[in-house]
């Protein structure tokens, strides 16, 4: 069973940075699209971030400016998110996710942006 494994969460004070991977446990079969969504308590999971096979990009607007997703050119099955400029209303779980013929998710890493 494949599984995206994601790391680099943290603490962060409010304008630092952070960079976020993912990585796919093992090849997934033509992947058209990767993706960070990410969740606060009490909202629902919400599109930060996404690259499609032909590295389009497209982002929330709350984001777009300071964060940039990008794939690994060796490996197609890693996904980077650089975050710069974090404000405390960007701390929330991020997963990441892949979509092939199936849908693929990670477990979530946490950011927390905090003076």
């Amino acid at each position: 069973q494949v599984q995206l494994v994601e790391s680099g969460g943290g603490l962060v004070q409010p304008g630092g940075s952070l960079r976020l991977s993912c990585t796919a446990s093992r090849s997934i079969f033509r992947i058209n699209v990767m993706g960070w969504y990410r969740q606060a308590p009490g909202n629902e999971r919400e599109l930060v971030a996404v690259i499609t096979s032909d590295g389009s990009t497209n982002y929330a607007d709350s984001v777009n400016g300071r964060f940039t997703i990008s794939r690994d050119n060796a490996n197609k099955n890693t996904v980077y998110l650089q975050m710069n400029s974090l404000k405390p209303e960007d701390t929330a779980k991020y997963y990441c996710h892949a979509q092939s013929a199936l849908s693929y998710w990670g477990r979530g890493t946490q950011v927390t942006v905090s003076s």
